[in-house]
């Protein structure tokens, strides 16, 4: 095959061309066949013993390469890959249907042993859209006790869809009425992991946790553009953390939003990622309590996206993969 990674770009999937060198002398009267398959793997492949097998398959399908019964068109990759092989070379093509998962994995703890890489020969990636729109924004009023007046926060995306690698900046208003100081703030992202194929289990990790020293007074406002940016290196030893798919021992990334296109059923996609920042004020001091006044916090959730192209990895436990 000319290459192992193979693009979703939402309203279609990149071909897969390849070919199979045969040396036919000793077939007799056996076919060959070539196959593709997209399947959800819930367990390592030794657990696989006795009938059981921790696999189920989503979509399969094959073609007759001998006797020759598939003859697809050729392409520029197959005339490329045809003169590589020689003589005995039969091609063969597969359309990835659009509404198949990208390839994803769980990442195990650092002191699992035991546990089998799946093999893969390909993997399916999610290509980030076009079009990229505007980013969300969401607002929250908090009152406290002992204070007649509230804290305003309001923050904001400028896009809805990042990239890996890409700092995110989040702009950020504080209009402080209360009789009380923000102390600090704190910025977390969390990856929401919902395994719809086998069960209801649903993950949330944090893949980022940020302070800032920032301190906005009593009555006081604050407006600012703070930047994050949640990275897998960050976060290698974290046990389930949703990963984009791996081939061999290649560096990945924290898996892709999964993109649910209308009329689809979740089930389906086997594992559905999600992303969510999170924005808490700290807050003390004030009011009649004075410094005696236990810290509260403010909190701000807001969705958010991250996607892109992928280079990277995949394979243990729970995992969609190709192959």
């Amino acid at each position: 095959m000319g290459k192992r990674d193979y693009v979703d770009h939402v309203d279609k999937v990149d071909q897969v061309d390849g070919v199979v060198k045969l040396d036919t002398k000793d077939f007799g009267d056996r076919k060959v066949f070539v196959q593709l398959a997209c399947a959800f793997r819930y367990g390592s492949e030794d657990l696989d013993v006795m009938g059981l097998c921790f696999r189920k398959d989503i979509w399969i399908h094959h073609f007759q390469i001998y006797p020759e019964s598939h003859k697809p068109t050729l392409s520029a990759m197959h005339d490329t890959l045809l003169k590589k092989a020689g003589d005995d070379a039969k091609p063969f093509s597969f359309e990835i249907p659009n509404n198949l998962p990208c390839s994803v994995s769980l990442q195990p703890g650092p002191d699992d042993q035991g546990r089998d890489t799946a093999r893969l020969v390909i993997r399916k990636i999610q290509f980030a859209p076009s079009q990229i729109g505007a980013g969300p924004k969401a607002d929250i009023c908090r009152s406290f006790m002992m204070s007649d007046k509230p804290v305003h926060l309001e923050a904001s995306l400028e896009k809805d869809l990042y990239f890996h690698g890409e700092s995110i900046p989040i702009k950020i208003k504080i209009n402080n009425e209360s009789n009380k100081t923000v102390k600090k703030f704190k910025i977390s992202v969390e990856q929401l992991t919902d395994i719809v194929l086998y069960s209801a289990d649903k993950y949330t990790k944090a893949v980022l946790c940020q302070e800032f020293g920032e301190t906005v007074e009593s009555n006081g406002t604050y407006e600012n553009t703070l930047t994050i940016t949640p990275l897998l290196a960050e976060n290698k030893e974290k046990r389930g953390l949703s990963l984009d798919g791996r081939l061999k021992d290649e560096d990945t990334n924290l898996a892709s939003t999964t993109m649910l296109r209308q009329g689809l059923e979740k089930e389906v996609l086997g594992i559905l990622v999600s992303y969510k920042i999170r924005i808490n004020l700290m807050v003390a001091g004030g009011g009649l309590l004075g410094g005696l006044t236990s810290r509260e916090d403010v909190n701000h959730e807001e969705e958010m996206k991250l996607t892109g192209r992928q280079r990277g990895n995949v394979a243990q436990n729970q995992e969609k993969i190709c192959d």
